[in-house]
């Protein structure tokens, strides 16, 4: 081989060495650049669920605020601040306002299963069935269901007869779905110890099982209720002339918060919380169910 092949020869190898350092070069530059978004993607999805945390614990402290002209009402309006680069946007539900699937009657219940869309009779069913898994016997109400028909449903389980312990256990009632449940989830409740919802705090999906009630009044009456300023009455009434007033309720609340940062990262909290006492030896709140949203 002659000097000029062989420079020939060294010049490709130089240009096939400066291509392959160049690709390893890009590619560390893609690796570096990758896992910096990762890392920058996950701090601001930290940073926003602990600003939704922020939502809660903020939540807690206007609920126990003595100034009934300025603490947060607990009927479902949206309260909005900023905890450092985020926006937190806090709702607020008194458990009283929602339907207590141990307390409430068959008449109650039949009206809240028509009103996520069943028919009358399958309404009037699901709410012996619910009944019929709470109350301690084993005699099937007049649509009900007993041990005798959730073994004919091909069912592994009988009903508990004994009260609810979480709301989700109502998937197991039968003739419950998870689509039913998950629209009837923001009007029940295990906690209101009440065989009535009250109007004052009930969110839209409980004002529309209201007697009388339409679409629209609900609506309507929701709108009212969250745009009278706190401390202050308000001139509603239900169809049936009851007063709607945002007092009565108890210490339990379910607090929705919702945290987004500048940069569209954003996370959601949704807790029932009671409010403490002498008996949680002096801690503001206990947590009775906490649930972690999606974050984006």
């Amino acid at each position: 081989m002659n000097r000029a092949s062989a420079r020939g020869v060294a010049f490709v190898l130089v240009l096939w060495v400066i291509a392959l350092v160049s690709i390893l070069l890009g590619s560390f530059a893609l690796i570096a650049r990758t896992e910096n978004l990762q890392a920058r993607h996950l701090f601001n999805t930290i940073s926003a669920r602990y600003a939704a945390q922020a939502g809660i614990d903020r939540a807690v402290f206007e609920l126990r605020n003595p100034d009934l002209l300025t603490r947060w009402v607990a009927d479902g309006r949206p309260y909005e601040f900023a905890f450092d680069d985020a926006t937190v946007t806090v709702e607020l539900t008194d458990e009283s306002g929602k339907i207590d699937i141990n307390h409430a009657d068959p008449v109650m219940l039949t009206s809240l299963f028509q009103s996520i869309g069943f028919d009358e009779s399958r309404a009037e069913a699901l709410a012996d069935a619910v009944v019929d898994w709470r109350d301690p016997d084993d005699l099937a109400s007049p649509h009900g269901a007993e041990s005798a028909e959730y073994r004919a449903a091909g069912l592994p389980y009988r009903p508990k007869n004994a009260p609810f312990d979480t709301v989700m256990e109502i998937q197991q009632v039968l003739g419950m779905d998870y689509d039913a449940y998950k629209r009837l989830e923001p009007a029940i409740t295990i906690f209101a110890s009440s065989n009535r919802p009250n109007p004052g705090f009930a969110p839209l999906e409980v004002l529309r099982t209201l007697p009388g009630m339409s679409d629209e009044l609900a609506q309507q009456i929701l709108t009212q209720r969250q745009a009278t300023p706190p401390g202050q009455p308000a001139a509603i009434n239900l169809p049936d002339g009851t007063p709607v007033v945002a007092s009565g309720g108890g210490l339990t609340y379910s607090i929705r918060s919702h945290a987004r940062l500048p940069g569209g990262a954003s996370a959601t909290l949704d807790a029932t919380i009671r409010l403490g006492g002498a008996n949680l030896a002096g801690r503001p709140y206990t947590i009775l169910r906490w649930r972690d949203g999606e974050n984006s």
